[in-house]
């Protein structure tokens, strides 16, 4: 009488077929639905072909059988396609360990579609079949990376420098992350550094500090107003001053120098033409030793104006 089998390969038993033997068949039936549930097993990847994986009627080692599979082998020639039955419907847990080469690897039904590694990727990913296709589950771990495609909420999540767009917006050590977040104009939230009212002007609780850097004293001067909006420069000759520079600068920032005569003073500034001042007539530095000269500038998208001076200050 012949034998049945499922469509892994368990051995079903006939009514008067093997007497006697199936203590045995038994004990092998367990083993391949241990091997379905929870079992693990490598499969080397055909290069730049096709390998049908089929299943082991009444034994054990069927990939397709199997729960976990790492995907081994060097891509040199081609893709690499590996497929299943059809009609088979179960999922796997399955490792590209090929290496990264430039070619895909897919798993796919004979008849269906399926599921691919691009080429250069590999990691994890949950397949399954419906019968008809290999289909992705949603969940992969290619480099360590999980990938949410819906809108998550992570709750008591730890996130070690999170990245949006690969910049990091928090770093490990942070605590908070204080935004104008408010759904409501005119309300307020504690913690919150910046609020809006019902104008959607933004109100910052706490002073806005930038810090002052000095520039480096040479026959021209740079400034890049983007990345030391607030300086300062001493001078040990007479010297220019460039136009700012710097990346992102746009019609209403503000800017500060403070220009410090060495102790031998008298030391001239060149101004760049496109720092203006009233009636187009630079100022005249102080001449004492040691002591400053602070001016402001806003622009207006084509010259830096001058906002203000206070000069002859004394710095210590």
């Amino acid at each position: 009488m012949a034998s049945n089998y499922t469509n892994l390969g368990v051995q079903l038993m006939t009514t008067g077929e093997k007497a006697g033997t199936w203590g045995t068949l038994t004990n092998t039936n367990w083993n391949i639905i241990e091997q379905i549930s929870g079992g693990y097993t490598t499969q080397v990847l055909p290069d730049n072909g096709t390998t049908a994986l089929v299943k082991n009627d009444g034994t054990t080692g069927a990939t397709l059988a199997t729960r976990i599979w790492k995907l081994t082998g060097t891509l040199s020639a081609g893709n690499s396609v590996l497929t299943v039955p059809d009609s088979i419907e179960n999922w796997w847990l399955i490792n590209n360990a090929e290496g990264g080469s430039s070619y895909s690897v897919t798993v796919k039904t004979v008849s269906g579609t399926g599921v691919a590694w691009a080429a250069g990727e590999t990691g994890y990913k949950l397949l399954f079949s419906d019968g008809t296709n290999v289909v992705d589950s949603g969940f992969s771990d290619t480099h360590g990376d999980v990938t949410l495609t819906g809108v998550q909420t992570l709750t008591n999540k730890t996130l070690t420098s999170p990245k949006i767009n690969e910049d990091v917006v928090c770093s490990a050590t942070a605590t908070e992350l204080n935004y104008s977040d408010l759904t409501t104009l005119g309300t307020s939230a504690a913690s919150k550094v910046l609020t809006a009212d019902a104008n959607n002007l933004t109100i910052v609780s706490g002073a806005v500090l930038n810090t002052e850097d000095t520039l480096t004293d040479a026959a021209d001067i740079v400034w890049n107003v983007v990345n030391s909006p607030v300086a300062k420069v001493t001078l040990t000759d007479n010297r220019n001053l460039s136009a700012p520079t710097g990346t992102g600068i746009a019609a209403g920032q503000f800017v500060s120098i403070l220009i410090i005569q060495d102790a031998g003073g008298t030391n001239t500034v060149t101004w760049n033409a496109v720092y203006e001042f009233p009636s187009d007539t630079a100022p005249t530095l102080t001449s004492t030793g040691d002591l400053g000269d602070l001016f402001t500038f806003r622009y207006n998208g084509a010259k830096w104006l001058l906002a203000g001076q206070t000069l002859a200050l004394t710095l210590a």
